[in-house]
């Protein structure tokens, strides 16, 4: 019996020729990761295990990303203890500030993550990777901290699906619509603890910084990992980022899906999460009127080049209403270079909007964007659950960087044809 791609990279990682859902798998891992969040306790717990060193310096990566730059005492406090232990361990790959970025976008930029590697890290979003035909996934500090010291940790293999999305897309409709779609079809747990691989022609026409997008919102979906099969665009992508080989896989024709669900792209528009579930979608003809205050269009869904390409595409010679803050945050310093010598900033600036350094900050509540009771916002980001990003009360919408940029103008959720904007795709 054959094996999907999943199960073919978990297999190498346990030094098996074959492994079969619901397996219990010790496997070897090529990336571990931990922010300002998640990597404090794993060092607390490999401090306490008494341990001199990790199992390998640069198979480690510490990026605080979500409260810098820090915000309070408490933010520089988790900070610095990250600083502190990559310096004392030799951690080869800790980045802050003006190397720092949001870490799911910085490691594949920096050709960190290659095809048929394993990789973890403590933060949900850890998922974001298969889009380069890795298995990639979120697992919690204690697992971060055992895998620090040796460099291995425990899975199940996961059943696997098969999304099959056929069809040309629509203008204005991303791998964020896509994704939002398929949230929406099979819900927040359709997915739960299951491979989500997505393929068919529309994937296959996908840039790469929509793949990302769309394997980054699996866990939205309750998936254990959602993974691309790597093709001419992905090694075009990793081709000179890094000299590590790499290993493309595929699934097999005869490999065992526990369902297979297909979509014809051309009949999807661009979609809109309501709050407060990533499933609770509507397509933007069926919006309504829905007045906003914030519009926020970065995090490690949509804060790559592309995106802001999109966003200024749209923004370009509109200015933002007045009722509304527009905040843009490239994912990472290099992101945030190009975007300013394409002249990106002057149309952000021009149309009312303001520009971060590289930080995850409103996504999950954290600064840069805090809304206040009652207030209604647009984002590019991953989740809308309530609390999301400030008061309990507010709310939270989430759309791609083309309707966000509309919306900001429209000060309502709205398209950028009702801007009469065109599509460059």
């Amino acid at each position: 019996m054959g094996m999907t791609i999943t199960e073919k990279i978990l297999a190498q990682g346990a030094g098996l020729a074959e492994v079969k859902p619901g397996q219990l798998i010790e496997v070897q891992i090529e990336m571990a990761l931990g922010n300002d969040i998640t990597a404090p306790l794993s060092i607390d717990i490999v401090r306490s295990a008494g341990v001199k060193s990790v199992f390998d310096r640069e198979k480690i990566a510490l990026v605080p990303d979500h409260f810098v730059p820090n915000k309070d005492i408490k933010a520089a406090t988790q900070v610095k203890i990250l600083r502190d232990f990559a310096k004392e361990f030799g951690i080869v790959n800790y980045f802050e500030l003006g190397e720092m970025g949001i870490e799911h976008a910085l490691l594949p930029e920096k050709g960190m993550v290659l095809p048929g590697d394993i990789v973890i890290g403590a933060d949900s979003h850890t998922c974001t990777y298969g889009a380069l035909g890795a298995f990639a996934t979120g697992v919690g500090s204690t697992d971060l901290a055992a895998a620090m010291i040796t460099g291995k940790v425990w899975l199940k293999v996961p059943e696997s699906i098969k999304f099959i999305f056929h069809g040309k897309r629509p203008p204005f409709v991303y791998g964020k619509d896509l994704i939002l779609y398929t949230i929406g079809q099979i819900g927040v747990d359709g997915a739960l603890y299951r491979a989500m691989e997505f393929t068919g022609e529309a994937i296959d026409n996908l840039p790469m910084a929509d793949r990302f997008t769309m394997a980054n919102m699996a866990i939205e979906a309750g998936g254990k990992n959602g993974i691309i099969a790597p093709d001419k665009a992905t090694e075009a992508y990793v081709r000179g980022r890094s000299q590590r080989k790499h290993r493309f896989y595929a699934s097999d024709k005869d490999a065992t899906y526990v369902e297979t669900i297909e979509y014809d792209v051309s009949k999807i528009e661009p979609q809109v999460a309501f709050p407060h579930l990533p499933s609770n979608t509507r397509g933007i003809s069926g919006v309504g009127d829905v007045p906003i205050d914030q519009a926020v269009i970065g995090s490690c869904t949509n804060g790559r080049l592309e995106d802001l390409e999109v966003a200024a595409h749209v923004l370009r010679g509109r200015k933002v209403a007045s009722h509304v803050r527009l905040i843009v945050i490239p994912a990472t310093p290099w992101i945030y270079r190009q975007a300013m010598h394409q002249g990106l900033f002057d149309i952000f600036l021009e149309a009312g909007g303001i520009i971060s350094p590289p930080t995850c900050g409103p996504c999950l509540g954290g600064h840069m964007g805090i809304l206040a009771k009652g207030e209604r916002a647009i984002a590019t980001t991953n989740r809308n659950f309530v609390g999301r990003m400030g008061h309990p009360e507010s709310e939270v919408y989430l759309a791609n960087p083309a309707v966000t940029a509309a919306s900001a103008v429209l000060g309502r959720i709205g398209g950028p044809e009702e801007l009469g904007v065109m599509s460059k795709d």
